[in-house]
């Protein structure tokens, strides 16, 4: 039975949730369908001791709710977990199959944005990438630096000079949470809705989709991703990861990112409730 939540802790209390998640926390609570238990996120990161507000008695079996790791610091908590009776539903295998989207990349052939891979601070020639892409943007193999002064997308005007400049700004932007390498992807052109795209966030979890919420602050007439390709990818090698879909320019669909469940969060306006009964019932049906 999974009925126990692993949540981060205020970096203040170890007895209170961090502030952020409080609202998920709250209707975790709500459902009455699970246990809670805190961890010291900070201290885990910045210094790897593992500090819990109270320890089982028992194994019980977990589904963490909190903030990403690396994968070489989620297999260590994984296994420290382990030594205080708590087995999280993800194996470290599982959390960097779906974190790390090079790894995952392959598992979508054409349904997603073609990609290039290269070694981080690598230069890398620009002129190969125009050759492959009109337009292409940067992220490394976990996020990109999205809503900052870096170029969402570069095109076939920009220099090497240029670029390498960019890049620069790219790793002081990541700085200590850079992970893997750089991802090089072909930038899509996405349907607006007024000034919204059209993209969904699914959970996917023990197989069956657990959620379908709509994750860029669109309107809630727009179209839903195809239900065929939302289910052709709800067996992946993982047992609780998220999949996001976002609509195109020309009608069709793409996948366009990918994460695993633990360290994803829930789109803006989403019922947290409602969400965890699902994945309560998911894992105990």
């Amino acid at each position: 039975m999974v009925d126990l939540i692993l949540f981060p802790a205020s970096y203040f209390s170890i007895n209170k949730v961090d502030e952020d998640l409080q609202s998920e926390y709250d209707a975790v609570r709500a459902t009455g369908l699970f246990d809670t238990v805190l961890f010291g996120y900070d201290k885990w990161i910045n210094e790897g001791v593992l500090v819990l507000n109270e320890a089982p008695e028992v194994m019980r079996k977990a589904i963490m709710r909190g903030w990403m790791m690396k994968p070489e610091q989620y297999e260590r908590f994984y296994a420290m977990l382990i030594d205080n009776n708590i087995e999280l539903v993800t194996s470290p295998a599982e959390y960097e199959q779906m974190h790390i989207f090079p790894k995952a990349y392959n598992l979508f052939g054409d349904d997603t944005a073609n990609m290039k891979i290269y070694p981080l601070h690598q230069q890398i020639c620009v002129e190969e990438l125009k050759a492959q892409f009109d337009r292409f943007m940067i992220k490394d193999f976990v996020k990109s630096v999205k809503g900052t002064s870096f170029p969402k997308y570069f095109d076939n005007s920009i220099t090497q000079g240029e670029f390498d400049e960019w890049m620069q700004v790219f790793y002081k932007y990541r700085g200590d949470l850079l992970t893997g390498g750089l991802c090089v992807k072909q930038f899509l052109e996405l349907k607006q809705y007024g000034r919204c795209t059209n993209e969904y966030r699914v959970f996917y979890g023990c197989n069956e989709i657990i959620t379908v919420s709509r994750n860029s602050g669109q309107p809630d007439f727009t179209p839903k991703p195809p239900k065929s390709l939302m289910e052709k990818y709800k067996n992946l090698s993982s047992c609780y990861y998220t999949v996001d879909y976002a609509e195109l320019a020309d009608g069709t669909w793409k996948v366009i990112e990918a994460g695993d469940g633990s360290v994803s969060g829930l789109s803006e306006n989403q019922d947290a409730e409602s969400y965890f009964r699902a994945l309560f019932y998911v894992w105990n049906k």
